[in-house]
């Protein structure tokens, strides 16, 4: 069930992107090294996928709308392993975990369709 439509998609993208790159101080973990890192490159990877994808919000439109989605939930499932693989669950892992459901939720459940730009 896709119930998300693909402007409301864009403006998650460019809000989770505050939310993942604060998240290391929002969630106490900013000397954590890797545990840090992590959130803040997929952060900087989603505006500029964003800003590059071919949607309503975006600059530049070069990215098709289902290679986003399907990055989206890549990005999602590695935030989510990635306590684990990098050995830091002991320090850190639940706001990993909850960013990454998060990014697997907007991938899942955002129709593929775009709207046109053209048309309000």
């Amino acid at each position: 069930m896709r119930f998300i439509d693909s402007k409301t998609h864009g403006i998650l993208d460019y809000l989770s992107v505050v939310l993942f790159v604060a998240s290391p101080w929002i969630f106490g973990f900013a000397n954590e090294g890797t545990a840090m890192w992590i959130p803040v490159i997929i952060g900087v990877a989603v505006l500029l996928m964003s800003l590059m994808t071919d949607y309503e919000l975006a600059a530049a439109r070069i990215i098709p709308f289902t290679t986003h989605l399907t990055m989206d939930v890549i990005a999602g499932l590695f935030l989510i392993i990635s306590p684990w693989v990098f050995d830091f669950a002991d320090v850190v892992k639940w706001p990993h975990v909850a960013l990454g459901v998060f990014a697997v939720g907007a991938g899942l459940f955002t129709r593929k369709n775009v709207r046109s730009p053209y048309i309000e």
